[in-house]
């Protein structure tokens, strides 16, 4: 049996390709072994059979942004359900728009953005991208979030008014916000700055008991069809 060798060093003698482009068509999964794909250049092979697909391109490896349908009693941030587990292969939502095609490398270090209770379900932000974190962290205030909150209760008299305008919670005045029917029993609020258990605290202020809590937006990017649970890639070209 030969030494193994690294998969990039094969890839170059099969193909005659360079060290940079054998490095970039295995990191863009673009090479299987034995029919895996293996997007690591440094993996030790020797008598696999090696593959390079015929539609491979040689294209920039983007840091990957993922958009999750949290389910309810999933920790968006810290917590001994993390969100982040349910981001596998697997899960990924068959109508994803994106185009992006699917890397194992997108699964490692992502961060979570945004946070979202625990008991709320909805759109949440992973990412890879470190221009997505400094637009999700540095300026979270001033992007507007939307909500859908069902609720049960009779609301007080002005209540629609208050929730948009007069509120307090933690001691401080809140800013006005955008509050309305969509229903009977539903609410919509488009809402900036929006605290951990702040939308819950605000209808309690009118009178009403929160039953549910979905995020759906989170400035121009919206949850849409995406069945709980499942996930899509955010394109390059889509802004928060």
């Amino acid at each position: 049996m030969s030494d193994p060798v690294r998969l990039a060093k094969r890839l170059i003698a099969l193909t005659g390709c360079s060290r940079t482009e054998a490095e970039q068509y295995i990191k863009g999964g673009w090479v299987s072994v034995d029919g895996r794909v293996v997007e690591n250049p440094a993996h030790p092979v020797t008598g696999e059979t090696i593959v390079l697909d015929p539609a491979a391109r040689q294209e920039a490896i983007e840091p990957a942004t993922i958009l999750l349908h949290k389910p309810v009693g999933h920790d968006a941030i810290s917590g001994p359900r993390p969100a982040a587990d349910l981001v596998a292969r697997d899960s990924r939502w068959a109508d994803d728009p994106s185009g992006v095609r699917l890397l194992q490398r997108h699964f490692h270090r992502l961060t979570p953005l945004m946070p979202l209770d625990a008991e709320a379900s909805g759109l949440m932000v992973l990412t890879q991208d470190g221009r997505v974190w400094r637009r999700l962290t540095e300026d979270r205030d001033d992007i507007e979030q939307e909500f859908v909150v069902e609720v049960a209760g009779e609301i007080a008299p002005y209540g629609l008014a208050r929730l948009q305008h007069g509120l307090s919670y933690g001691g401080r005045a809140l800013p006005p916000c955008k509050v309305s029917w969509q229903n009977e029993v539903r609410l919509r609020f488009a809402i900036k700055g929006v605290q951990g258990g702040q939308l819950r605290h605000m209808c309690a202020q009118v009178g009403l008991d929160v039953v549910a809590i979905r995020r759906i937006r989170i400035g121009k990017v919206a949850l849409a069809k995406m069945p709980v649970g499942e996930w899509r890639y955010l394109p390059v070209g889509e802004r928060f």
